[in-house]
Parts: C-alpha cells; sequence; structure tokens
C-alpha cells in the first residue's frame, strides 16, 4: 500500500514514525512551511519534515491547496503533484491546512485523519487541551474517514484512553500521539485486506475545541480553585498559566487544590513560607502553587522560588496581561 502523508508537529512525525516501521510506503510526504522559531527567529522545519528527510522520504510543503484561495498557483501545483503521485491512501495527522473536497477526492481509498479525542466530543483545533480543562475523566484516538466537515467524518477506529488526575496536556498528548501511531497502522493493515467497515458520527454529544488563545491563560482567581487547576495542567506546556504577583507576570505551572477561609478574598495570598507553600485563595477553594516560574528565570518548586523572590501574606495577585 503506497501512502501520502499529512502533518506537521511532533504528534503527526510519532504517527508518520509508526507508518513507516509497519513498513508501508509513503510516497509523499505534505508539512506545513518552515516558521521562524526561537530567540534568532530562524526558519525551523516542522517535526514531520526532518523525520521524512533523515528516511529519505519525498517533502512538499505548500502554504495552501485551495485552489479558490489566497495562493491559487501554489495549490494548483501540489494538486498536480498529488494526482501525479500514485498512491492509494492519504493519512493526515495535525497537518493545520484544509483539505478542499478537490483533495479529498484523489485518493482512491480517501484521506483517513488522526484525531486526539472521541467524537463526536472534541473536534477542532484543541482536543487535548479541552478535555483536561473540562476536567473529562478519559479521552482517547478516532481513526476518521475525512469529508469536508470540520472532523465530521465516519469513524474507522476509536480507543479509549484514561486521563490522569495530575495529567497535562504535554503528558495526554506524548500518550495519544502514540497511541494515533498504533491505531492508525492498525487500520492501515484492515484497509489492505478490502472495505473497512465505518461509523456514522451522531450529532450527540459533539462539541467544539476552539484553538488555545494567550488571553485564556491568564488565572482568574474569582473562578474556583478546582477549575484553575485544570487550567494549569491544560496550558501545560504553552502557552502557560499565569498571574501577576508583586507586579510580575508570573508563570505557574502546577498547583493543587486546598480548602479556604470563605472569609478570604479571591487574589488573596494567604500563605506564603516554606511550609505551608504559596497559597491563593480562590472563588472557591484555594490554589497550593508547587512550581513557579518568573521572567528570564527556571521553573522551580515554591519553596526554591520564594527564596528568590519573597512574597507577602495578605497581598493579591491579579490576572496577568497578555503579551
Amino acid at each position: 500500500m503506497k501512502i501520502i502523508f499529512a502533518g506537521t508537529p511532533e504528534f503527526a512525525a510519532v504517527a508518520l514514525a509508526a507508518i513507516h516501521a509497519a513498513g508501508f510506503e509513503v510516497v509523499l510526504v505534505l508539512t506545513q512551511p518552515d516558521r521562524p522559531a526561537g530567540r534568532g527567529m530562524q526558519l525551523h522545519a516542522s517535526a514531520v519534515k526532518q523525520f521524512a528527510l533523515s528516511h529519505g522520504m519525498a517533502v512538499a510543503q505548500p502554504s495552501s491547496l485551495r485552489l479558490d484561495g489566497k495562493y491559487p498557483d501554489v495549490a494548483s501545483e501540489a494538486d498536480a503533484l498529488l494526482r501525479s503521485t500514485p498512491h492509494d491512501v492519504m493519512v493526515v495527522a495535525a497537518y493545520g491546512l484544509i483539505l478542499p473536497p478537490s483533495v479529498l477526492a484523489i485518493p482512491p481509498l480517501g484521506c483517513l485523519n488522526i484525531h486526539a479525542s472521541l467524537l463526536p466530543r472534541w473536534r477542532g483545533a484543541a482536543p487535548i487541551h479541552r478535555a483536561i480543562e473540562a476536567g473529562d475523566s478519559e479521552t482517547g484516538i478516532t481513526i476518521m474517514q475525512m469529508d469536508k466537515g470540520l472532523d465530521t467524518g465516519p469513524m474507522l477506529l476509536a480507543e479509549r484512553l484514561a486521563i490522569g488526575a495530575d495529567e497535562t496536556t504535554g503528558s495526554l498528548h506524548d500518550r495519544l500521539a502514540a497511541l494515533g501511531g498504533e491505531l492508525i497502522v492498525d487500520a492501515l493493515r484492515q484497509l489492505e485486506q478490502g472495505p473497512v467497515v465505518a461509523t456514522v458520527q451522531l450529532e450527540s454529544g459533539t462539541c467544539y475545541a476552539a484553538k488555545i488563545s494567550k488571553e485564556e491563560a491568564a488565572l482568574n482567581f474569582a473562578q474556583p480553585a478546582e477549575v484553575l487547576a485544570r487550567k494549569i495542567r491544560a496550558f501545560h506546556p504553552a502557552p502557560g498559566a499565569s498571574a501577576i504577583i508583586n507586579d510580575i507576570a508570573i508563570k505557574i505551572w502546577r498547583a493543587d487544590v486546598v480548602a479556604c477561609s470563605d472569609l478570604a478574598v479571591p487574589g488573596e495570598i494567604i500563605a506564603a513560607d516554606a511550609v505551608a507553600g504559596l497559597v491563593i485563595a480562590c472563588g472557591r477553594g484555594a490554589l497550593r502553587l508547587t512550581e513557579l516560574q518568573k521572567p528570564g528565570g527556571k521553573r522551580l518548586p515554591a519553596s526554591e522560588f520564594l527564596k528568590g523572590f519573597p512574597i507577602t501574606a495578605g497581598t493579591c495577585a491579579t490576572v496577568a496581561p497578555v503579551s
């Protein structure tokens, strides 16, 4: 079976590696154009491109696939490349570009998407973040036959994965990426044997995982502590939750929910010492911040952080502005 693969970040690179290790022939890899990154804003290749080139795979990086879009010449060239490259199926994972109907119709066996949720829950761009933020107890991977809708196509395979009590987006991402690699290989092997029975998605239970914005990562301590604790885990490692403490924007990487007097004002720092740690009152309950980072500094346990950043109990933390 010959495969065209389309993906960009590490999540997709894990799937591409699994497909390659399983012995499938990847005849072409599509990934987004190189982007500037780092302090020097040097151009960096995507994780998928790096894997593909290191294993001798052909790579194309069109900025668009829409013939009626902003870059019709680029899209036309990409369309011609896809049509002239013999293949059976296209596998898509976190590609980042819209596949128009003209592209979806090219592969003889269609386009398969690796989606990091149990569809129809958390269709959209940020299913891992949103599952943690919502307090879901489980998520999973769905292998879906793509159609023109947003993650609306019929499902070929799905497998559940429990979300740990202390799970962050970073740790859950890695577990889901590995599961996605396993499941797409399973789907491709089944497809080699003949048509795979697909299940149409129900509309009941549908919800959307909107892209994460920096504004969301600024903690509002008027919210319940358990809600904020989930946000901290959901926004770890990016964009990172934050708050203003002593007039400085502090990143908050880990926190526990603790009890709090009803008399405390949301945002009030009710403890800041080596024994109790750094405890901030919330709209309900309180958060004990256990790992923090000041601008230009390292992530530190609260006890170490307080040695170099003294905080007085009774002061208030506020919402950090978006930079």
